[in-house]
C-alpha cells in the first residue's frame, strides 16, 4: 500500500467517558474519522490501534482493520508516536511491507470537510515533505501565560498592540490530519520531521472533543457546515 491512515483510540478516557465511541450526530465519535478516511481517493488502507474491545468492534463495523495496542502503550502516558510505532510493525508483518507514507487521524477531531485528507496528502506529494501538520489561523487570539505569578504577553505585545491585521499571522496545531514517513517516525521519535508541509483549514475546524461540553459545539458544526454522512462510504 502506498498510504495507510492509523487512526490510534485508546479505552479508558476520563474527560468524556468511553469517548471515542461516544454518538455524535448519530455516529459514534471514531467512525467519522474511519469513514472520512475510507472516502479519501489517495488512502489505501485505513487502522484503528487500540486496546479497548468496544472500541474495536465498532472500528471493523465501519470498515477498519484493527491493531490490538499491548497494555504497555496503553495508559495515560502512552504517547501516540509509540502506538503508530507498534502499528506500522504490525502491519509490515500482514502485508510484509509498511505504507509510504502515514496519514494519522485523531479520533477526537471530526469537522474534516470532504476533500480534506486528499488535498493535505496531495499538498504533501507536491511540496515533497517528509512530514504535514493540519493548522487553522489564530490572527484573532491574543494569549496570556503565568510565569512565577507574572503575567505576560505570548502571541502579542500588550505595550505596542497595534492593528490586529497588521500582525504576522500565527496558527493553531489543530490536531485534525499529520502526514509523515515512516523513516520520519523512526529517526526522530516524532510525527514530525525536517521538511514540514503545512495544510491550511478553517477556524471552525479547531474544535475537538475532549469533554462532554464540546460535543454539543461539534455537532452544530457538524450540521451547520453539511458534515454529514451522505458523503461517507458506509
Amino acid at each position: 500500500m502506498r498510504t495507510a491512515a492509523i487512526i490510534p483510540a485508546r479505552g479508558g478516557s476520563k474527560g468524556l467517558k468511553n469517548k471515542n465511541i461516544h454518538p455524535i450526530a448519530g455516529l459514534p465519535l471514531l467512525a467519522w474519522s474511519v469513514l472520512q478516511a475510507l472516502d479519501a481517493e489517495h488512502v489505501d488502507q485505513v487502522f484503528v490501534t487500540t486496546d479497548d474491545a468496544a472500541i474495536a468492534q465498532v472500528a471493523r463495523q465501519f470498515g477498519a482493520e484493527v491493531i490490538d495496542r499491548p497494555e504497555r502503550i496503553s495508559g495515560d502516558k502512552a504517547t501516540s508516536e509509540s502506538a503508530l510505532l507498534h502499528a506500522l510493525e504490525v502491519i509490515a508483518e500482514r502485508y510484509g511491507a509498511e505504507p509510504e507514507t502515514v496519514v494519522f487521524l485523531q479520533a477526537t477531531s471530526p469537522l474534516r470537510k470532504p476533500g480534506d485528507i486528499d488535498r493535505a496528502i496531495e499538498l504533501f506529494r507536491l511540496e515533497g515533505a517528509d512530514s504535514l501538520i493540519s493548522v487553522t489561523r489564530a490572527d484573532d487570539l491574543t494569549i496570556w501565560e503565568q510565569r512565577g505569578g507574572d503575567w505576560n504577553s505570548v502571541n502579542f505585545d500588550y505595550r505596542n498592540r497595534g492593528m490586529r491585521q497588521d500582525r504576522p499571522s500565527q496558527f493553531i496545531e489543530n490536531g485534525s490530519i499529520y502526514l509523515f514517513t515512516p523513516s520520519v517516525l523512526r529517526e526522530f521519535g516524532n510525527r514530525i520531521g525536517q521538511k514540514l508541509s503545512v495544510y491550511l483549514m478553517e477556524f471552525w475546524q479547531t474544535w475537538e472533543i475532549d469533554t462532554i461540553e464540546e460535543v454539543d459545539l461539534v455537532e452544530f458544526y457538524l450540521k451547520q457546515k453539511g458534515i454529514d454522512r451522505s458523503f461517507l462510504r458506509s
